[in-house]
């Protein structure tokens, strides 16, 4: 995955802390359980060591993958952003057209999206949808559950 993503300052330096977590505590902790696992005997059967192997396998699969999303993230500048059409970073009032719910939500990199806090995947089909639509236009996106007709009601961006 070598695309560029976009962060808030917050999304970027929360990356940065896990990965420094990941580099400090979390290795320590793994090489203290390997060096356990080890001194209980026979490493062919030794179902602590190779759970601790694959542990660090996992941790450092994580490691490279914090790194190279760090490597493409990118910081929008607020002040380059307009609020006439959706785009990344910005909130993003709807209606939907059948059920005349409303809803808000803002268009994050995939690392930041918490749908619990509103946060939306920008890479996900209703977030694709949404991308370049201005005040009133009606976005009509399919979803597996069929097709959701969404109207944007204010766009507004937030950083």
């Amino acid at each position: 995955m070598s695309d560029i993503q976009y962060f808030t300052q917050a999304g970027l330096d929360k990356l940065n802390k896990e990965l420094h977590a990941m580099k400090t505590e979390g290795r320590r902790r793994i090489a203290n359980a390997i060096a356990e696992a080890r001194e209980k005997g026979d490493l062919k059967e030794n179902a602590e060591y190779d759970a601790a192997k694959e542990e660090q396998g996992m941790h450092e699969a994580r490691i490279a993958e914090l790194e190279n999303t760090l490597a493409h993230a990118r910081v929008l500048d607020d002040t380059m952003l307009d609020d006439s059409k959706v785009h990344i970073l910005c909130t993003v009032w709807l209606k939907n057209v059948k059920t005349n719910r409303e809803l808000k939500y803002t268009l994050v990199s995939p690392s930041e999206s918490n749908l619990r806090q509103g946060k939306l995947n920008v890479d996900s089909p209703v977030g694709k949808g949404l991308l370049g639509k201005e005040v009133g236009d009606i976005a009509k996106i399919t979803v597996p559950a069929g097709e959701l007709e969404l109207e944007v009601l204010k766009i507004k961006t937030e950083i």
